[in-house]
């Protein structure tokens, strides 16, 4: 796990603000919105101060040894169809958990999308430095975790990040959502 991340079961909302009143406050959070939850056991929730760091941790891609590598879609072997959307991509040991989930940035097996490569374009022509030329590798991982990021509400989780400059994730609109539920429960 990176030394930035920290993964708590918080089942109850007293849990969850105990925990951040303790331990926080973090830049992100995230968490399940489904059940059962993918990636995450009930109620875990993962809070870092980098967003890479925290979405690395929920595929656990240091645990499961992942990496981004070469696939075989290479435009340049005329002998294998390649479909047009995949780019020659793809994350080795990719969460088999995630070939059901609908994300722009990868298809089932991690074999990654054209999205990733529109995506890290994007970001070379805001960075804009000539001077420093990024590898195709780190322009790849860098556009796939920002497309990760844009789509994670609708593969079922739930983030919590700062609003324009704060200097934590923004909790307060969820934590009071969540004791209403919890009041309408009969839990408190």
């Amino acid at each position: 796990m990176p030394e930035s991340c920290i993964r708590q079961n918080l089942p109850n909302v007293k849990d969850f603000k105990q925990f951040w009143k303790d331990k926080g406050p973090y830049l992100y959070a995230l968490t399940s919105a489904e059940f059962p939850p993918v990636l995450l056991e009930e109620e875990e929730w993962i809070f870092g101060s980098d967003i890479v760091d925290v979405l690395k941790e929920l595929m656990q891609f240091d645990k499961k040894k992942m990496g981004f590598v070469q696939a075989p879609f290479n435009p340049r072997k005329k002998g294998i169809l390649r479909p047009e959307n995949m780019i020659p991509w793809k994350i080795k040991n990719f969460p088999e958990e995630w070939n059901h989930l609908d994300c722009r940035a990868f298809v089932p097996e991690g074999h990654l999308t054209r999205s990733v490569m529109d995506e890290a374009e994007d970001m070379e022509k805001k960075e804009a430095r000539p001077d420093k030329k990024p590898s195709e590798a780190i322009k790849i991982e860098a556009g796939f975790f920002t497309l990760l990021e844009k789509d994670l509400e609708d593969m079922g989780y739930v983030l919590l990040k700062p609003l324009k400059n704060s200097k934590s994730a923004s909790v307060r609109d969820y934590l009071e959502e969540w004791e209403e539920d919890e009041k309408e429960a009969g839990i408190i």
